[in-house]
């Protein structure tokens, strides 16, 4: 039951994530450039913590990082940006079938051969997100904003390719939110003039999920992962979109429409197909 309620608990987490980036950008608290680094700081100053906290010390280096920074900085910056006009479940699930998407496509090129359940399963999850995104039909998705969270979800999935073998996750995810913060902050000057406009609410907002739902919640599911088996970990994660759109209504309101909760079922109905599919010997 204890591993249960903390599983249960680190996804609430990530689909805060969603519920809080849309909640600080529809209520014009904050601008996404500005929310985006000030939730990487904020991460990087909890991951950091807790690696002081348990070893004394953290370490930067190590391999792939470079590849891991950018993809980080690329799925803070696609998803902030994604959320000045999706819904926080639209974008959770547009997020989520993008990362599952992009793994099967690391997972083939890494020399995996998936058996035919896999590939149905991620050519249906690809057709979900292909009519979510597409202009001018299905359930009225803006197109652009649809496609920041596809890139995204690709930062995400690779990242987390990149960070698969990771002997340490806890102290590379780390590692990563602190080199990728200075980067973050960089962009965020460049692009924006400076720092956008932001309320102390908005702030809040950015820190706590940063902080809190990031942070704590990245440091929660590696402590949990390897106590649940690897089919067990993919099926759990098929929560995030729906707690996400439950969050959505109950915080902010957001419905979805038929066709785009057909296409989320289609979404989720491919992704459970290849993450259940039976591994080869």
């Amino acid at each position: 039951m204890r591993l249960f309620l903390l599983t249960a608990l680190t996804m609430v987490a990530f689909a805060a994530n969603s519920v809080l980036n849309r909640l600080a950008l529809a209520s014009g608290e904050i601008e996404a450039g500005t929310f985006g680094t000030v939730r990487l700081i904020a991460g990087a100053v909890t991951l950091g913590a807790l690696c002081l906290l348990r070893d004394g010390r953290l370490r930067l280096g190590g391999p792939g990082r470079a590849v891991a920074v950018a993809a980080l900085v690329v799925y803070i910056y696609g998803f902030s940006a994604a959320y000045r006009a999706l819904d926080a479940g639209l974008g959770a699930l547009i997020l989520f079938g993008t990362v599952q998407v992009t793994m099967f496509a690391g997972a083939l090129r890494g020399g995996e051969r998936p058996p035919a359940q896999k590939w149905i399963g991620a050519a249906v999850a690809a057709a979900g997100l292909v009519w979510l995104l597409w202009p001018g039909e299905g359930p009225q998705t803006s197109t652009l904003h649809g496609l920041a969270m596809v890139a995204a979800g690709a930062g995400w999935g690779v990242y987390s390719l990149v960070g698969r073998g990771a002997p340490d996750p806890l102290m590379g995810s780390a590692a990563n939110f602190v080199l990728a913060a200075p980067i973050g902050l960089a962009i965020g000057l460049i692009l924006e003039g400076g720092v956008g406009a932001i309320s102390a609410f908005g702030l809040v907002l950015a820190v706590l999920s940063g902080a809190v739902t990031s942070g704590l919640g990245y440091a929660l599911w590696y402590t949990v992962l390897p106590r649940l088996q690897a089919s067990t970990a993919a099926v759990a994660q098929l929560s995030v979109p729906a707690i996400a759109i439950a969050g959505g209504w109950l915080v902010l309101g957001e419905a979805l429409t038929a066709e785009a909760a057909l296409a989320a079922l289609i979404v989720l109905g491919g992704v459970a197909l290849a993450v259940l599919a039976p591994r080869r010997p």
